[in-house]
């Protein structure tokens, strides 16, 4: 089984092949590096060369743009969401259209809670998760280290029609955040992390998912409330399977009885299909 991401009007993978992905994002085609893709099949689909961007990966380590009549920004929609999409550095375009699956998964439980919800979002990135919960209802606390990020978020939900929802918008060290949190008696309703499998904090803090996941979880628990309404971790770290994952929330969070569930994440390859493998991604709820 695996939970897929295919509720999409504005984006699809359409076709996938020797280390590369085609896809449509919005009126746009780019074609991408993907590790998972390891097979070689005939590119048959003309949208290969028709492009309007390319990202060439390099033998020596990351690689650069090439572009054929993209402007340099512009949006897509996910239902009642609205994303800036602007391709950056290492191949990304400040969007994870794979993490729609868990976008649709959590604001049904915020709809149906019947109660006010705090929801604090962690290495939160462009707000995709931010402004899905905040749509649904929920206050949310956005945390990441890059300013540029959070700001990026922000237009997110301002093109969202989410202004003035009541989101936190924080520039910090997430591992740092979650402990003043704590000392603060800060408690919240639900948690999600999208942790980076390497990274840098604000001051040189270093994170390195396999010994830094753990810690972070056990403080996280520390966060939640008495009867918190779900729990999700995200993961693109091929050693970190859905078993790890559910595992890992099971240890910290056994004490709240509540369903822990954990599966690949993938989006469909229309020509052919397939589905593409995006990650993991662990589940908690009441």
């Amino acid at each position: 089984m695996m939970w897929l991401a295919d509720q999409w009007e504005d984006y699809e993978v359409i076709d996938c092949s020797n280390g590369e992905k085609l896809e449509r994002w919005g009126d746009y085609l780019l074609v991408r590096p993907d590790p998972q893709v390891i097979w070689d099949t005939p590119r048959k689909v003309s949208g290969w060369y028709q492009k309007n961007g390319h990202y060439h990966r390099s033998k020596k380590g990351g690689g650069e743009w090439e572009f054929f009549e993209l402007p340099e920004q512009w949006q897509i929609h996910y239902k009642n969401l609205t994303f800036h999409l602007k391709p950056f550095s290492f191949k990304h375009t400040g969007l994870f259209p794979e993490q729609a699956v868990n976008w649709d998964w959590f604001s049904g439980l915020i709809r149906k809670a019947g109660r006010p919800v705090k929801v604090l979002n962690l290495f939160a990135y462009t707000g995709g998760a931010t402004i899905a919960a905040a749509a649904a209802g929920a206050a949310v606390t956005h945390v990441d280290a890059s300013k540029g990020m959070v700001a990026w978020a922000k237009e997110n939900a301002a093109s969202s029609g989410l202004s003035e929802a009541p989101i936190r918008w924080i520039v910090d060290d997430c591992v740092k955040f979650a402990e003043r949190e704590i000392r603060r008696g800060n408690h919240y309703d639900a948690i999600i992390m999208d942790p980076p499998s390497y990274g840098r904090g604000p001051k040189g803090e270093i994170w390195k998912i396999e010994t830094s996941i753990h810690p972070l979880v056990k403080t996280c628990a520390q966060l939640l409330t008495d009867d918190p309404l779900f729990f999700l971790i995200n993961s693109y770290t091929t050693g970190l399977q859905p078993a790890v994952l559910s595992y890992l929330i099971g240890t910290e969070l056994n004490r709240f009885h509540g369903t822990i569930t954990a599966e690949e994440i993938g989006l469909p390859v229309s020509s052919s299909g397939l589905i593409l493998p995006c990650g993991a991604s662990g589940r908690f709820e009441k």
